[in-house]
């Protein structure tokens, strides 16, 4: 009677094959671990989401968006249907393909118009509140995609060489901390500014100095007048470094003998 061929046995695994599956698993712990330590400004990229919802229709009800997480919860895997969003906004017609690195340059023109069209909103109401108070040809406002800016002229705020505030600039300090009450919850930056005459005979020996000095006595006074939170609100002195006029004439240089205060708007970096 013939034998039967006895089947095969399956041969064990390769003793470095149970080593190559630790280590595996121990890169996935290790990486996972690093992914559950970082943080994401939820409220922040909320806020942009939002603002793209409103302006240029990017997400589908925005809300929506953010709630489902196309494009940041499920991952990078998913920015291959970045496509389908570009191409919902109309500037990919007839199927026509779009290089991938002009769509990526038409989001962040879209994010940088939402946070310019923020702060032009929050520029027209502090400039209100300018034409309310009489601050008009004392206190100038601009504004940027990053922050609305009102700049003081040093000679309101100090006598030349001089960090302690005048008398008469106290009243002006007051209403404009008022109106930075309002935006309590924004990032608030001051810097001074000088010209590039160099200090001699004072108590502080050189421009920097001083600038920062005058940015520091504006910073104390706010502190002690209003109700912002320290920790909200920066200072600097930028010195002779950043002119906006011409040091060659006496005009210049009282132009840029300044006290500049920024507030941020909530779609900015800071």
């Amino acid at each position: 009677m013939a034998r039967k061929k006895k089947e095969d046995e399956p041969k064990p695994a390769a003793a470095w094959m149970n080593t190559f599956a630790d280590l595996m698993n121990l890169l996935l712990c290790f990486f996972v671990l690093l992914f559950s330590m970082s943080t994401i400004d939820a409220q922040k990229f909320e806020q942009i989401a939002a603002s793209f919802s409103q302006s240029f229709s990017i997400f589908q009800g925005g809300a929506q968006a953010i709630g489902d997480g196309i494009l940041v919860s499920a991952g990078m895997s998913q920015l291959n249907e970045l496509d389908e969003y570009i191409n919902s906004t109309g500037k990919a017609a007839d199927n026509e393909e779009v290089p991938e690195d002009l769509k990526l340059e038409e989001v962040v023109e879209k994010i940088e118009q939402a946070k310019l069209e923020e702060s032009e909103e929050l520029a027209e109401k502090i400039d209100e509140a300018v034409q309310e108070q009489n601050l008009e040809g004392i206190v100038d406002i601009e504004f940027t995609s990053q922050y609305v800016q009102l700049t003081l002229q040093g000679s309101l705020l100090f006598d030349s060489g001089s960090t302690v505030l005048k008398e008469q600039s106290l009243p002006v300090l007051d209403q404009i901390g008022v109106m930075l009450e309002r935006y309590a919850e924004s990032t608030i930056e001051i810097e001074g500014h000088t010209d590039n005459v160099p200090m001699s005979g004072a108590k502080y020996s050189n421009n920097d100095e001083l600038s920062g000095g005058r940015s520091l006595s504006v910073f104390n006074y706010l502190m002690e007048h209003t109700n912002l939170d320290p920790a909200m609100v920066k200072h600097s002195g930028r010195g002779e470094y950043v002119p906006i006029a011409d040091n060659s004439t006496p005009e210049g240089r009282s132009l840029n003998r300044r006290v500049e205060i920024r507030i941020y708007n909530s779609l900015s970096s800071y």
